[in-house]
């Protein structure tokens, strides 16, 4: 049983890594763009590349659970971060 929920938070959090690391591209592109840092663009957009992945990355896994509704059903005591997420939704 313990394999499937792994599995599952694994495709979750997959999913959700694309959908973030492409909104934290975006500002970061934006950022990046839009300000005097556009003659450096060249060497700051493979950096802003690694840094928005390895940000997205455990971001996802940590949000992965949450996305289920038996982490709903099961944590009736809800920190103020989820309680924000819950709201929401």
């Amino acid at each position: 049983m313990g394999d499937v929920v792994m599995t599952i938070r694994f495709a979750i959090a997959c999913m959700v890594c694309l959908m973030v690391q492409a909104v934290l591209f975006g500002i970061g592109a934006v950022l990046i763009l839009a300000t005097p840092l556009k003659h450096q663009a060249m060497e700051l957009m493979p950096w802003m590349i690694a840094v928005t992945f390895a940000i997205s990355a455990p971001f996802s896994w940590w949000l992965a659970p949450r996305l289920r509704a038996r982490y709903w059903r099961e944590h009736r005591n809800l920190s103020a971060a989820d309680k924000a997420l819950s709201a929401l939704s």
